[in-house]
């Protein structure tokens, strides 16, 4: 079964052996955690993105798939990519948000990652309701099987771990 701890913290400083990536679909990069990523990970995120935009995701990475690259100048050893759906009151896409942790997860086991950063994917800039997007977080990471030892959730505010201490429970 798979621990979920919880810390107040930068991501891009995890020492983790993955590190997960609310990434847009693009994958080249851009705002919040992707852009910290992308910054602190240097140019060989960029490099191997690109290659996978060539050649299996021309159209971009869809919404609530997952994706592995090398981690480039982070601690950890890979950045798994996941873009996570923009909130939406009048369409439930929280399976698309679920499906981003549950991909990460089996792309982690892929790689034999023991333990996992996670962010609070889309409840930044993609305007999901925090406390719905650590529910939605917490609830998919213990009902996923997975051989992850360690599902830690990197959040970077207080209001953040806040929400998902609630979750936890």
């Amino acid at each position: 079964m798979t621990e979920i701890v919880l810390v107040r913290g930068d991501i891009t400083e995890a020492e983790v052996d993955a590190v997960v990536n609310a990434a847009n679909s693009s994958l080249l990069g851009g705002g919040g955690v992707d852009g910290a990523i992308h910054r602190r990970g240097g140019p060989t995120i960029l490099a191997e993105c690109r290659e996978l935009r060539a050649t299996r995701y021309p159209d971009g990475l869809p919404t609530g798939h997952a994706v592995a690259t090398t981690a480039g100048d982070l601690p950890a050893r890979w950045v798994i990519h996941t873009v996570g759906p923009v909130y939406a009151k009048k369409e439930d896409r929280r399976h698309l948000l679920e499906s981003c942790y549950r991909e990460s997860l089996r792309v982690a086991d892929e790689l034999g990652a023991a333990t996992v950063a996670f962010p609070a994917v889309s409840a930044g800039i993609y305007g999901w309701p925090l406390d719905d997007a650590a529910r939605a977080a917490v609830e998919t990471v213990r009902a996923t099987g997975s051989a992850v030892r360690e599902a830690r959730f990197v959040l970077f505010s207080d209001d953040v771990l806040a929400a998902f201490q609630a979750a936890v429970g």
